[in-house]
C-alpha cells in the first residue's frame, strides 16, 4: 500500500461526513484526520443542511441510506441550495455498502458525483479526494491585472509580431471582447452541465489564446476539451473552475496592455 501523503494545500479545505452509523462515523473522521483534512462529523442529512448554512465545506461524503434525511433526499437539497444561492457546486461523494439499491444511475440523478463502497480503506478515500477536492489555489489567479508571467506575451512582443501599436489595440479590443461573450457563455454552460456547450465554448477560447500564446492555458484547454466529450461537465467541474480563474487572470492582464 502506497504511502497516504497527501498535497499540502489540503490543510486549508473541510469536508463535510454525513453518516448515520456512529462506528463508521467516528472512522471516517479518523482517517480524514490521518489524511490532514479538515472535517465535521453529522448524523444524517437535515443536521448535513443545517452544518452547511452555519460554514463553507469544500466536499460532502454522505452515506445513502439515512433515516430523517438520506443521501439522496440531501444531494438534491445541496443543488438545490446552489441554484437558489448561486453558490459554486460542491462535489458530493455517496458511501454506499450496496450498488445494488443504491445504484450508480440513482446517485448521479440525485445529484452525486462519484460513491465510495463500504467497508472504505484509507487509499481508495484519499485517491477519491484527490480528484474531487479543488486543486491547489493557482499562482495565476492571485496575480494583479498587469502582473506578468513566464510565457505571456508583453506589449513590446506583440508590437514587433503585428507592427504597431494601433493594430495591437484593434487586435486586443477584438479579442477580450469575443473572449468575454465565450466566457459569459462557459459560465452558463457549467451552470447547466451542458457538454455540448462547454466544448464549443472551450474551442472558441483556445483558438484565441493559440493566437498570442498563453502560458500553457491552450494545452490545458484543449485536455478540458477531450475531457468533458468522454466523461461530461459535473466529472471536470472542479478543473473547469481553475480553468476558468487562471483564464480569468490572463484576460485582465491583457487588457492592462
Amino acid at each position: 500500500m502506497r504511502q497516504a501523503t497527501t498535497p499540502a494545500h489540503w490543510r486549508h479545505h473541510c469536508v463535510l461526513v454525513v453518516e448515520d452509523h456512529c462506528a463508521y462515523r467516528a472512522m471516517m473522521g479518523w482517517q480524514l484526520d490521518k489524511l490532514g483534512l479538515s472535517h465535521q462529523l453529522v448524523e444524517n442529512g437535515s443536521s448535513a443542511m443545517a452544518a452547511m448554512a452555519c460554514r463553507r465545506f469544500d466536499l460532502v461524503i454522505s452515506d445513502c441510506q439515512m433515516p430523517v434525511m438520506d443521501g439522496y433526499s440531501l444531494a438534491r437539497a445541496i443543488r438545490q441550495r446552489e441554484q437558489d444561492l448561486g453558490g459554486e457546486r460542491v462535489p458530493i461523494i455517496a458511501l454506499t455498502g450496496n450498488l445494488v439499491h443504491d445504484d450508480p444511475q440513482r446517485c448521479r440523478d440525485a445529484g452525486m458525483d462519484a460513491w465510495l463502497l463500504k467497508p472504505l480503506a484509507l487509499e481508495p478515500l484519499r485517491d477519491m479526494l484527490m480528484r474531487w477536492l479543488p486543486g491547489e489555489p493557482a499562482a495565476l489567479s492571485s496575480r494583479s491585472p498587469g502582473a506578468s508571467a513566464p510565457g505571456w506575451p508583453t506589449r513590446a512582443s506583440l508590437v514587433e509580431l503585428f507592427g504597431s501599436p494601433q493594430i495591437v489595440d484593434q487586435m486586443l479590443r477584438s479579442l477580450l471582447m469575443e473572449a468575454q461573450q465565450d466566457t459569459q457563455a462557459l459560465t452558463h454552460a457549467l451552470t447547466s452541465l451542458d457538454a455540448g456547450l462547454t466544448a464549443e465554448r472551450l474551442h472558441r477560447l483556445v483558438g484565441s489564446l493559440a493566437f498570442l500564446g498563453s502560458a500553457g492555458l491552450e494545452s490545458r484547454g484543449s485536455v478540458l476539451i477531450s475531457e468533458v466529450r468522454a466523461h461530461g461537465v459535473a466529472f471536470n467541474l472542479q478543473k473547469l473552475e481553475v480553468f476558468q480563474r487562471d483564464l480569468a487572470a490572463y484576460l485582465d492582464y491583457l487588457r492592462a496592455l
